[in-house]
């Protein structure tokens, strides 16, 4: 036996097993500055391992050559313990890296992008990969701070299996960038993401993902986004803005999501195989098509309730000579082979007016299915569709025609598949509707698995019970000792803060009886929203006789700094009075930068305020932006207000976001609006609002109801009105739907 020669192969065997497990475990690196070191050294082949722990502060540049056979890989120890947290970035340049396992959390950027395929202009990543990474609510605490989570420069890179969670503020949270010929005809792929809840922004700024701007709208990207699981991003009407050509959308999930993906500019792209679950959720959309030789095929659209640029299927009109930033014609479009399921709106030649003139030509809307459950009009055709082909397309018999537009009859049985999918079915139809029975995305199967989501929707009455008597700052020890989701139970009696009561988090104060318990307050502001704040209250008696005696007192008021994220305010059979030691004493006061999910006021009485309910009019630089998404008053009683009951603005001819949302009903109003210091001069003022219903309502001898209308076609109804004895309704249109007005006493 030849020992030497065994011990040479065993000597061989343990070099070998070394060899793999240094390139297994790779360079272990603890700090920013061991990593420059690492990366410094790195080639082909080579992994640096980033040390468990919190990487506070810490910005990488990733510079270096890999190949395709040896990438270098980037990594964490083990994945989701590598924390990037403060003000932290990565900025990658070289090709052929892989980066994998990291999380951002816990801060925000200290440049625009949080991660980047970029080192400076000139200077990008090109076949790279970042790879089941993870950024969750990782944002600036400015709102209008412009911030992308993740840029894409130069050619052929791919994001797969990452999270992105909880984009708060202005800023695109994924973009493709084409800035030169570097970063043209890229060909990057985008799949097997999670695109988690975006909030929305009251603001146009605010797309999940962006392909191309309007400088390069005309070039190609070459981009394929494929099985993303798109869940309630409602940031803007556009979730996905493809401002690019020769892109393809291929088989993504869209869940009860506000906005469409919007083909807002480019030529020759596709969406295929996508589904657009709306599940009847307000301001649910699916696709948007501009431009030339763009397609949608073989898609399934269920219960999306989206008006207007938001509806199911939604074909522009066009500007003559169009710049390359305004809406280039529909030119030989093709949406075929879809299925729609109980969705409200196909708009057709959508956006018609003195500037938008040009319909759609050479287009074919052909092999679709349309079904609904009740009688409903859902096309909606704005100008000549002439240049429309319509050919094989089913509908229900609930279904109302439309001249022009071709739709076979039948009836149809609604089956929900072994997936949860409705599926229309006939055997009439023949070649007809998408032939999809389940997404191929799901919240399961995209993203980065070993990350569990923490849900970011403020939620009320989640939590424990806390009982409080009456006293001297018992209320404001109970919010302070408070949990997210408590409910604040009040026995009857006076309740008097000397403390401001800051609300950091959900929490509801109520009455645990039928007798209002008493809420007084000897600072200027009773409650103050913070961030990450919301507040309900119930059952409650409010007086500012305790406050003090100087102007300008609220009893909630914003945060007057800053708020990245949405408040919601509930008030419900609460009675405010005597907000009357001086002038301008407020019930709601917001601030600049501020901004308001939703703010609902029901069955309560106001008496005796000097100052306004609610004054949201603090964003007047006429960008479309504004403070509050969803305002419902109901049922209420107004009487001796001196400011307004009601105002509401927003400025400028932005087209990009949902709101403002008004329903006024059931309300009274009694010498309401007519101090000297009301600046808005009406007794409600709605500016620039997009959705309002103002119904059922008296106004008695109290200031005007004044409208000022957009151009962008607002839906504004005002029924079943008692004004006594105010002059009309004082607005810049008539554009607006008026019934039942009476100028008399009830």
């Amino acid at each position: 036996m030849n020992y030497n020669k065994i011990y040479f192969v065993f000597l061989l065997l343990i070099s070998l097993a070394f060899q793999n497990c240094a390139n297994t475990h790779g360079s272990l690196v603890h700090n920013e500055q061991e990593f420059t070191a690492a990366i410094q050294k790195a080639g082909p082949g080579d992994q640096i391992i980033l040390a468990n722990g919190n990487w506070e502060n810490t910005e990488l540049l990733i510079k270096a050559e890999g190949t395709a056979e040896k990438p270098i890989i980037i990594t964490a120890e083990d994945k989701g313990s590598v924390i990037f947290s403060g003000q932290s970035d990565i900025r990658i340049s070289g090709q052929y890296i892989e980066i994998s396992g990291l999380v951002f959390k816990n801060g925000y950027t200290p440049l625009t992008e949080v991660i980047s395929f970029k080192e400076k202009k000139g200077r990008y990543a090109s076949h790279c990969r970042l790879t089941e990474c993870v950024i969750d609510n990782f944002n600036n605490p400015e709102r209008f701070a412009n911030e992308t989570w993740i840029a894409l420069y130069g050619k052929n890179n791919r994001v797969d299996h990452c999270i992105l969670y909880g984009k708060r503020t202005s800023g695109v949270t994924m973009t493709v960038r084409l800035i030169d010929s570097a970063c043209q005809e890229n060909y990057h792929q985008i799949d097997h993401n999670y695109f988690g809840y975006h909030q929305s922004l009251g603001s146009n700024g605010g797309e999940t993902l962006r392909l191309g701007t309007s400088q390069y709208s005309l070039t190609t990207s070459g981009t394929k986004v494929e099985e993303n699981y798109f869940d309630r991003c409602d940031g803007e009407q556009e979730i996905i803005s493809n401002k690019s050509c020769g892109n393809s959308f291929l088989n993504n999930t869209f869940y009860m999501c506000r906005g469409t993906l919007s083909f807002r500019h480019g030529h020759d792209n596709i969406a295929e195989g996508n589904f657009f679950l709306g599940n009847h959720k307000d301001n649910t959309g699916g696709i948007r098509i501009i431009n030339e030789r763009n397609q949608a095929i073989n898609n399934y659209f269920f219960g999306l309730t989206g008006y207007r640029f938001r509806g199911a299927l939604v074909i522009m009109n066009g500007v003559p000579n169009s710049p390359i930033n305004r809406y280039n014609q529909v030119v030989d479009g093709v949406f075929s082979n879809n299925t729609f399921v109980d969705c409200d709106y196909i708009q057709l030649c959508a956006g018609s007016d003195a500037e938008r003139s040009l319909p759609p030509v050479g287009s074919k809307i052909e092999n679709n299915v349309f079904y609904c459950n009740s009688p409903k009009k859902i096309f909606t055709v704005y100008d000549d569709i002439s240049g429309i082909e319509f050919n094989n397309n089913y509908a229900s018999p609930e279904v109302e025609s439309e001249n022009g537009i071709s739709l076979k009859k039948t009836a149809m049985k609604l089956d929900q598949n072994e997936y949860g999918i409705w599926i229309p079915e006939s055997p009439e139809i023949e070649n007809a509707g998408c032939s999809l029975t389940s997404p191929k995305a799901t919240r399961e199967n995209t993203g980065a698995s070993w990350y569990k989501i923490e849900e970011a929707e403020l939620e009320f009455n989640t939590g424990k019970e806390i009982a409080v008597l009456p006293g001297l700052n018992t209320l404001y020890d109970a919010v302070n000792e408070s949990a997210p989701g408590d409910i604040i139970v009040l026995s009857a009696g006076e309740y008097t803060s000397t403390k401001d009561i800051f609300i950091d988090h959900p929490v509801t104060i109520k009455s645990d009886g039928d007798e209002k318990p008493v809420l007084l307050s000897e600072k200027p502001e009773m409650f103050t929203l913070r961030n990450e704040g919301a507040l309900m209250l119930e059952g409650l008696k409010i007086s500012g006789k305790s406050s003090p005696d100087a102007a300008g007192n609220a009893v909630i008021a914003t945060s007057k700094y800053s708020m990245n994220r949405n408040y919601k305010l509930m008030v419900e059979n609460c009675d405010v009075e005597e907000l009357n030691v001086n002038h301008s004493f407020d019930f709601l006061r917001v601030y600049k930068n501020t901004f308001a999910d939703s703010i609902v006021i029901k069955n309560s009485s106001f008496k005796n305020i000097t100052g306004n309910i609610a004054s949201l009019d603090k964003e007047t630089d006429d960008l479309g932006i504004y403070n509050a998404e969803n305002v419902v008053y109901e049922a209420n009683i107004f009487e001796n207000v001196g400011g307004s009951v009601l105002t509401l603005y927003r400025g400028g001819t932005d087209e990009s976001t949902f709101g403002p949302i008004v329903k006024f009903s059931a309300c009274t109003l009694i010498n309401c609006g007519l101090s000297s210091r009301n600046k808005s001069f009406g007794s409600i003022y709605l500016y620039g609002v997009q959705l309002a219903d103002v119904s059922e309502s008296s106004f008695i001898n109290s200031a005007k109801i004044r409208l000022h209308l957009s151009k962008d076609n607002p839906v504004i109804s005002l029924n079943d009105l008692n004004i006594w004895p105010s002059a009309d309704i004082d607005s810049n249109s008539k554009d607006f739907s008026l019934r039942n007005l009476v100028h008399k006493a009830l």
